[in-house]
């Protein structure tokens, strides 16, 4: 691999913008720098373009077996949708169905990633299931390079009680690992779901769906593992935060002093739950969990965002065909819950955030890269622009306009969510470890992504 020096453009750092030059050499960042020179190196002019590092995706469900079917993206058509937008890396959720052993759960989504994907992937583990083996194993699991698990406060296969969870926790301190939590009570929903079927004699009216998982249902689910994260004396992660119920309890718990970490999605910001009456129960595209809230939820993410109160957006990447989802449709609560998300992530935070006044580039770059390498340990190699530093750059140009389709999306779904939305600004070019990978939305290198692990020595945010 050769020498590249990208003169003339912006770095972007969660720190500040600046006219800086970049010099890549090989795979890695050699110097960052003005008015840089470097003999033999190939040129390239970025003016009047951004230079951001690398996107980190934190959230992604490819190839996942689920409701009775198969994600429609695997790591395939899932990480060229991510690398076309400016995603450099993936941390996706390599899940531990009960009677898996943790090394079994492991080697089975190796077997679904490796040599398939386009852009750097690592893993987090959810687990579904606990005992004493288990709790031994994570020992082997965390020296292996994965400190960071997901655990479900809902659904029938992966839910886990409260004293798991304490347990669970603590096992994970002593090891230097930190949970995300998907947090929705299961009780209320499967009561209300219950209510539907009574009160209609059926569940086929998609409109009936959010009602089903209230915003309170988060926000009791929220308030509840911080408390027990409390009891534990640990820091955790709230995933997909997607009310202003459970932001509430986020900031209270915040105000006694606990340590919470947050991330929310693009369709938490730019999405609300009159998707869900659409005519012909086109609503069922849009079944997410939790489901897509209100305008004023969305009002209090923007602020809780532009305030430094989040610390991450990724997608939730789960995408699904209509025909997948048509399985819920005599029955929603049949749908698959998920939607498409990878490739517009950069473009709608940079469309509705930036140009929109709500964020700056620093926080994009923060949220979007920075913020994600720092927590899941992943940074300096990632996450920033600078010496030592993988030479994942995206070249973005703020005035590039294109159109939102699934005619074009990378993503093996067949509709787009934001079907039709007019955006300004693109990545223009992607570079995975020093080689163009991408172009205006254009694959240019596939099957390039390593597999990465974190480094324990590393401070979380």
């Amino acid at each position: 691999m050769g020498r590249r020096l990208f003169c003339g453009g912006k770095v972007v750092s969660g720190d500040g913008v600046a006219a800086l030059d970049v010099l890549v050499e090989g795979e890695k960042i050699a110097e960052v720098g003005e008015h840089l020179e470097a003999e033999g190196a190939e040129i390239l002019d970025v003016s009047g373009k951004y230079l951001f590092p690398g996107f980190i995706d934190a959230h992604t469900h490819m190839d996942l077996d689920v409701s009775d079917t198969v994600t429609a993206d695997g790591f395939d058509t899932g990480t060229r949708a991510e690398l076309s937008g400016g995603t450099t890396c993936i941390i996706d959720f390599a899940t531990q169905n009960r009677g898996e052993s943790l090394e079994y759960a492991l080697r089975h989504w190796h077997g679904k990633a490796d040599g398939k994907a386009s852009c750097d992937y690592a893993f987090h583990l959810a687990l579904s299931d606990w005992n004493h083996q288990v709790s031994q194993d994570l020992e082997w699991v965390t020296a292996k390079g994965i400190r960071s698990f997901k655990l479900y406060t809902t659904y029938d296969g992966m839910v886990v009680d409260d004293k798991t969870i304490y347990e669970i926790f603590t096992r994970l301190k002593e090891l230097g690992g930190i949970a995300g939590v998907h947090c929705e009570n299961k009780g209320i929903i499967d009561a209300r779901l219950e209510q539907v079927l009574r009160k209609k004699g059926g569940r086929s009216q998609v409109s009936d769906y959010p009602w089903t998982r209230p915003a309170l249902a988060e926000a009791e689910a929220i308030s509840r593992i911080l408390k027990i994260a409390a009891c534990v004396d640990t820091p955790v992660i709230i995933v997909h935060l997607s009310s202003k119920e459970g932001y509430e309890e986020i900031r209270r718990a915040r105000e006694r002093g606990q340590k919470v970490y947050v991330e929310t999605c693009p369709q938490y910001l730019l999405m609300d739950e009159k998707l869900y009456s659409l005519p012909d129960n086109e609503g069922r595209n849009y079944m997410i969990a939790p489901p897509l809230r209100t305008q004023e939820d969305q009002k209090v993410l923007w602020k809780a965002l532009a305030e430094g109160n989040i610390q991450t957006i990724a997608t939730d990447h789960c995408s699904f065909t209509t025909q997948q989802k048509n399985a819920g449709r005599a029955d929603f609560s049949k749908t698959p819950c998920g939607m498409p998300g990878a490739e517009e992530r950069p473009a709608l935070i940079y469309h509705f955030g930036v140009n929109q006044g709500r964020l700056t580039l620093e926080q994009m770059c923060r949220y979007l890269a920075e913020n994600p390498a720092r927590l899941y340990q992943l940074y300096p190699e990632k996450g920033v622009i600078a010496p030592g530093s993988d030479g994942d750059i995206v070249v973005w140009d703020p005035e590039e306009e294109w159109t939102l389709s699934a005619g074009s999306q990378k993503s093996a779904a067949d509709y787009c969510p934001l079907e039709g939305t007019h955006l300004r600004g693109r990545a223009c070019q992607v570079y995975l470890r020093g080689e163009l990978a991408a172009e205006h939305g254009r694959i240019v290198k596939e099957y390039g992504g390593n597999y990465i692990t974190c480094c324990s020595e590393k401070t979380r945010l």
